[in-house]
């Protein structure tokens, strides 16, 4: 079995992460890494060496490369790693704005043997792959609706850097950098959502991006969706109730490296509307162990490795994805107001 060099272009909290992962993977190698904070090249005590430019990564002969860096660089290095000839991983989002991830497609549809997957990470834990499976069975029905919340106490947690608070960097506030991930999967839990309501805020901290977003939305089928993106919920929450036709899935909590969600739940509930009298029976599953960061890697690889399609975290899903949010941006009059004046030429 050939194994594959990889690079890793941003070496910070993600990128290092990765990195951990990488190396539980058989099938990858990394050789390789970048980041600003360097002040130098070299080489690591594990014999891994360090740039501080990416283009000096690329010229490393990799095979792949993982694209860990901030939201202003992220479609610009994605595209300089398919035009090497690599297979690209790239965190979420894949930019700051639609248009990025739109170029980034136009250059993958010129290198057609390469693998482009996106950190969508959520998809990987199993309490949304247990969920799924029991919504494709069709045992609990079609879905009427959900309503997601995600949400932390600040923008700039657990000593991060403050470039979130920046919209020339990341585009966007809580809902581009977290509730991406709810937006995601409420996706792909309920199918294209087409119709939009919502209201941004920034009223509490005060920074270019927002702090709160509220979200009506509705697919062509019907199904409605409500959601809340917040750097205002001061007990962290992640949860997100999808009700069908015969009961409900029910995600609560998740699991991360901060533990500050809390314990991760499916609770699925079965209804019987004629009987159960509003308490239906319900059972509830608690995950202990957070498998998705290795399992999102080992899929990465088999994709790579079997010439396979990358079947979640396509870059289809990340464009529709980032559709949907700034369809939510957008129709908030403000929002939409400022955004046009800060980028005049984006409708020529």
């Amino acid at each position: 079995m050939n194994i594959l060099k990889v690079g890793i272009a941003g070496f910070g909290v993600v990128g290092t992460r990765r990195k951990d992962c990488i190396g539980r993977e058989g099938r990858l190698r990394v050789v390789a890494v970048c980041d600003r904070n360097f002040s130098d090249e070299g080489t690591l005590p594990d014999g891994i060496r360090y740039y501080r430019d990416y283009r000096r990564l690329l010229t490393e002969g990799l095979d792949v490369l993982f694209v860990c860096l901030t939201n202003d660089l992220a479609a610009e290095v994605t595209i300089a790693g398919l035009r090497a000839g690599l297979h690209v991983f790239c965190e979420k989002p894949p930019g700051r704005s639609v248009e990025d991830i739109v170029h980034v497609i136009a250059c993958e549809r010129q290198h057609p043997g390469l693998k482009l997957m996106y950190g969508f990470n959520h998809r990987y834990h199993e309490s949304v792959q247990d969920a799924l499976k029991i919504l494709r069975s069709g045992e609990l029905g079609d879905v009427i609706n959900m309503r997601g919340m995600y949400g932390k106490a600040k923008l700039i947690t657990f000593n991060q850097a403050d470039w979130r608070t920046k919209r020339d960097i990341a585009g966007g506030g809580v809902l581009l950098d977290q509730g991406i991930h709810m937006v995601d999967l409420m996706r792909l839990f309920g199918g294209e959502f087409r119709e939009v309501l919502s209201f941004i805020s920034n009223s509490h901290w005060g920074y270019d991006v927002e702090d709160n977003a509220y979200a009506l939305l509705r697919t062509p089928d019907g199904v409605v969706g409500m959601l809340n993106s917040s750097a205002t919920q001061w007990r962290h929450r992640f949860h997100l109730d999808i009700n069908l036709a015969r009961g409900s899935l029910i995600l609560g909590g998740i699991l991360s490296g901060t533990k500050s969600y809390g314990d991760e739940t499916l609770t699925v509930v079965r209804a019987d509307p004629d009987n159960d009298h509003g308490d239906p029976r319900e059972q509830i599953t608690r995950y202990n162990r957070d498998t998705s960061w290795d399992d999102e890697i080992s899929a990465f690889a088999r994709c790579i490795a079997g010439d396979a399609p990358v079947e979640s975290g396509t870059s289809d899903d990340a464009l529709r994805t980032m559709q949907l949010v700034f369809k939510i941006y957008y129709a908030d009059r403000a929002w939409r107001e400022a955004y046009d004046i800060q980028n005049p030429d984006i409708h020529e």
